[in-house]
């Protein structure tokens, strides 16, 4: 049993945001629709442009490194939005000085990073909250209560589909993007959140096989992969992922084929709930209408929903969604795809390490 920091009761959760880039307004927002019960009281930023404007936007006090952050604020938790490559020593540090930590995905871009991220935060009792938002996004939550339910029967078949564009200036905009130390290619970077649904929806699985790809853009890890997959339930499943689709991003979806039912979830980031049929239909199959959304961001809208459960395991209310050991299902599945791609074989999982 793990002993944690005393829950934070009487005043306001401060968090520090770490790396003030393109998914960094997604945390601001989150926690300014939280301002009752939490406060942006830091940013920090080795860019001063970057970080100049974090603080004019947020009115947080400025930080040019992460020690002194740790060292002359008063955070509660530590949000990490940096390059992957960076999460594990910057977690480590933050747990060391008795702060919680929250890691956007992927929690780590090594196996054995993410090991000991989870071993920090465990031997300081602090929390590790790894970033899943699109899990509380309205349409997967729907989808998620029919598997739990049993709608499904025995599940058949599941596809998933990322068909995305990134153009060479993205990666170009920054010299950590595209390589394999501090971001990963496709799966891991761009397409991690759907390499999440493969275990939180469907199971533990049991095999996969991966071939993997850089076909137009200059960078060192893959644009382009398929993976198949074998679950331990005998379900058989694919995933498609590129960064290359013309002209702009088309696609992500889950298709689940099952005995007694087939739903399909798509749009640009599973917001449409484009097909849902059971063989037995129940009275919240009338809210699948209000739970597709619009949305021209491949970022859903579910940071604000997992910082309120953030906020309510701090206040002693709740356990995490997705603390650093469920982070550590869908990373061990990237690292099979990648062991997969790179050696030609099919990879049994759990990973022997």
């Amino acid at each position: 049993m793990l002993n944690f920091l005393p829950p934070i009761v009487d005043r306001k959760i401060r968090f520090g945001l770490v790396g003030c880039g393109r998914i960094s307004k997604n945390h601001v927002g989150a926690i300014e629709k939280h301002a009752k019960d939490a406060e942006l009281v830091a940013v920090c930023d080795v860019n001063g442009e970057a970080l100049e404007r974090a603080a004019a936007e947020t009115g947080a006090e400025p930080f040019r490194s992460l020690d002194r952050m740790l060292a002359d604020s008063d955070i509660d938790v530590a949000v990490l939005a940096t390059p992957s490559g960076l999460h594990p020593d910057q977690a480590v540090r933050i747990a060391e000085s008795g702060r919680h930590v929250m890691t956007e995905k992927p929690m780590a871009t090594r196996w054995h990073d993410a090991q000991r991220m989870v071993s920090a935060c465990d031997a300081a009792g602090v929390r590790l909250f790894v970033v899943k938002q699109n899990r509380r996004n309205a349409t997967l939550q729907l989808l998620k209560r029919a598997i739990e339910a049993g709608r499904f029967g025995r599940i058949y078949m599941v596809n998933i589909n990322v068909f995305w564009t990134r153009p060479q200036d993205y990666y170009d905009s920054a010299a950590w993007r595209g390589t394999w130390e501090f971001d990963g290619g496709a799966f891991m970077n761009q397409a991690s959140h759907y390499v999440d649904l493969l275990d939180w929806l469907i199971g533990p699985i049991e095999s996969l096989q991966a071939y993997t790809a850089t076909l137009a853009r200059n960078i060192e890890v893959e644009d382009s992969g398929v993976l198949s997959v074998r679950w331990r339930s005998g379900a058989l499943g694919s995933m498609n992922v590129t960064m290359l689709t013309y002209p702009k991003n088309l696609e992500g979806s889950i298709t689940i084929l099952g005995e007694k039912g087939t739903v399909r979830v798509g749009g640009v980031a599973v917001n449409e709930i484009q097909h849902w049929e059971f063989a037995d239909p129940q009275p919240e199959d009338e809210s699948v209408k209000e739970a597709s959304y619009a949305t021209t961001s491949v970022y859903g809208f579910g940071h604000p929903l997992y910082y309120d459960n953030v906020i309510r395991v701090m206040r002693g209310e709740a356990e995490p969604e997705t603390d650093g050991r469920e982070g550590l299902k869908s990373l061990e599945v990237l690292i099979a795809a990648y062991l997969s791609a790179r050696d030609g074989r099919r990879v049994a999982l759990p990973l022997d390490y």
